[in-house]
């Protein structure tokens, strides 16, 4: 569907880019995202999907604004403690790009609700923060056909990768799968929540950046996405690494 004016105007530093241009941007304005978590890192992928035009989004985060979240979680604010984070997210997304479709789903994602969570979805992110949820969001995404962008924090590094196992490679081999990348979950005394560990407030939005642009990537059909790739950011040094796996 061709872009109205209003949509012209707001997307303009996009549609002059030569990779993205006015097709590309219909393709994020016909879009639907599902995002799971809204918390250090679904708050920036929000934000930033919001702000590019993806033309729906749902909003998927069974926990609720605490004030420990503030420091780092910039799309909630004080008058948002104690109202569902999806919710919430729902609220600014409106705020900022009132010409979007916004859905709060809150409630966790489960093999009870996630291939309906899924119906229709162009794309899924997520920025959970325990390895059990990350393997059965990724393994019912697999299932149901859609690409998923899928982050991780510790306390002063993160990572991103982009996984999509039915989809073949050039050679026609298939992209690798959740369990490529990670055979077995950590042990939980090596990967902490951030409750328990803590984390520096900047880098789940310099993480969760880098997870709304590799779903502008996929959606837009430029670049090249994280597919078997592991981009790996340190906080400390500034540095970046990728890795290749499967």
């Amino acid at each position: 569907m061709p872009l109205t004016a209003s949509q012209a105007a707001r997307y303009a530093r996009h549609i002059v880019l030569k990779d993205m241009g006015g097709v590309g941007q219909q393709k994020l304005s016909a879009a639907h995202v599902l995002v799971i978590g809204a918390g250090g890192l679904g708050a920036p992928v929000i934000a930033y999907l919001a702000g590019a035009g993806i033309g729906r989004l749902t909003i998927v985060d069974p926990d609720t604004v605490a004030l420990s979240n503030l420091a780092r979680q910039v799309i909630f604010t004080e008058a948002d403690l104690g109202q569902p984070k999806a919710e919430a997210a729902a609220r600014f997304v409106g705020a900022l790009n009132s010409g979007l479709v916004v859905e709060a789903v809150s409630q966790p994602f489960s093999t009870l609700n996630g291939a309906e969570l899924l119906r229709d979805v162009d794309l899924a992110i997520e920025g959970t923060d325990r390895f059990p949820t990350k393997r059965l969001i990724a393994r019912i995404c697999a299932q149901n056909q859609v690409p998923l962008v899928s982050g991780a924090l510790g306390q002063f590094d993160g990572s991103v990768t982009v996984l999509a196992p039915f989809l073949l490679r050039e050679s026609g081999k298939a992209w690798p799968d959740f369990e490529a990348l990670y055979p077995l979950d950590p042990m939980p005394e090596d990967s902490p929540p951030c409750e328990l560990a803590g984390v520096l407030n900047v880098l789940p939005g310099i993480i969760g950046t880098m997870m709304a642009n590799e779903a502008i990537k996929m959606i837009a059909g430029f670049g090249e996405p994280l597919l078997g790739r592991l981009l790996v950011y340190s906080a400390r040094t500034a540095q970046s690494r990728i890795m290749e796996y499967g």
